[in-house]
């Protein structure tokens, strides 16, 4: 947005707030000379809006608050220092404490999976359906106290329940899902000392509006309520349900959601590094706003694969301060590879 003038409208940067300073200064006399100019900031869209006006005053402090976000909003994005795996999912034998830890590196572990399934439809009503064999509150507890820098999540919905029944995302209202959801995964995320929630359904038997009030809600009223601390989504582009399912209820909620867990290992197994970037910055502009981060599966099944140009890929979207975190589907899998690229991950974000 560009500043109102009397004359009209005109785009206000550093050189003329420098400029303004300049032509009023701060002033020492007792009287203060006050640099005379309005100004109206947009902080939570990073838009500044400056009318320089005769009549009105600024305060010198106000002023060298205004030249920062001036500078901060000529500045691109920076890089991020998040790396996120699921774990739980398909394996018993992966340990918390196999994982690695880079102490420079934000760490989330996300559980795989809560799921409110019951009778072919979902109640609200979440359960554990991770494995729980290394993966116990005590478990949780004890990485978290021994690591400062990592966080746990719960991930809910998936594919299927115990691979068996898709995890469709059907509920009979949207307040009795959502009080059932705020009520039972309450008790979870206390019962496993969690931080936050994922979402990553990928089954609907109902329109993107229910789906989007529904998680809207929870999200807000769990945070509200002090029980989470972030949350995040898993949307993939399949050109149909899943997209529009969560582009609904970004375009409603997205202000709630701290980051975009993109599936990006759903395109097809063999793309390479520039239709990697084409496809970020694609569903960086359908998630505007949002921390969208590159993703990976271990075994390499899709998207770009590891050790096919993924890390070259990341490194030029870090050249471009583009690079939000990475994300790896799964530790289960990862294990076989002696968690390779997972330290991989973390010695490139570690660097940003």
């Amino acid at each position: 947005m560009i500043g109102m003038h009397s004359g009209g409208r005109y785009p206000l940067g550093i050189v003329q707030v420098w400029a303004a300073v300049a032509r009023g200064g701060f002033g020492t006399s007792s009287k203060k000379k006050r640099l005379k100019v309005f100004t109206y900031i947009n902080i939570a869209s990073y838009q500044i809006d400056t009318p320089i006006r005769g009549n009105e005053e600024m305060e010198p402090s106000k002023l060298i608050a205004v030249m920062l976000f001036l500078s901060l909003s000529t500045c691109n994005a920076a890089n991020s220092k998040l790396f996120r795996e699921y774990i739980g999912a398909e394996s018993d034998s992966v340990k918390l404490t196999d994982m690695p830890i880079n102490s420079d590196v934000e760490v989330h572990f996300i559980l795989a999976f809560a799921i409110d399934y019951a009778n072919g439809t979902t109640n609200g009503k979440f359960n554990v359906f991770w494995k729980t064999n290394n993966l116990k509150p005590a478990d949780i507890l004890s990485i978290k106290n021994k690591h400062r820098n990592v966080k746990v999540a719960v991930s809910l919905g998936g594919d299927s329940v115990d691979g068996h029944h898709k995890a469709y995302f059907n509920p009979k209202s949207i307040s009795s899902w959502v009080n059932n959801a705020v009520s039972s995964l309450t008790q979870i995320i206390k019962q496993y000392n969690l931080d936050g929630i994922d979402i990553d359904y990928e089954h609907f038997r109902t329109g993107p509006n229910t789906f989007s009030l529904c998680i809207g809600q929870l999200i807000s009223t769990l945070k509200s309520k002090g029980v989470i601390s972030f949350a995040s989504i898993a949307p993939f582009d399949d050109g149909g349900p899943v997209q529009s399912h969560y582009l609904s209820l970004w375009k409603k909620y997205g202000r709630q959601i701290d980051y975009v867990n993109f599936q990006f290992y759903a395109y097809d197994k063999g793309i390479g590094i520039s239709q990697f970037l084409s496809y970020f910055d694609a569903q960086a502009s359908n998630y505007k706003g949002g921390k969208v981060l590159a993703s990976f599966i271990s075994g390499g099944d899709g998207g770009l694969g590891p050790s096919n140009g993924f890390f070259e890929a990341c490194n030029e979207l870090k050249k471009q301060r583009k690079l939000e975190g990475i994300f790896v589907w799964c530790a289960d899998e990862s294990k076989e590879f002696g968690f390779r690229y997972e330290k991989l991950s973390q010695g490139l974000l570690a660097s940003a």
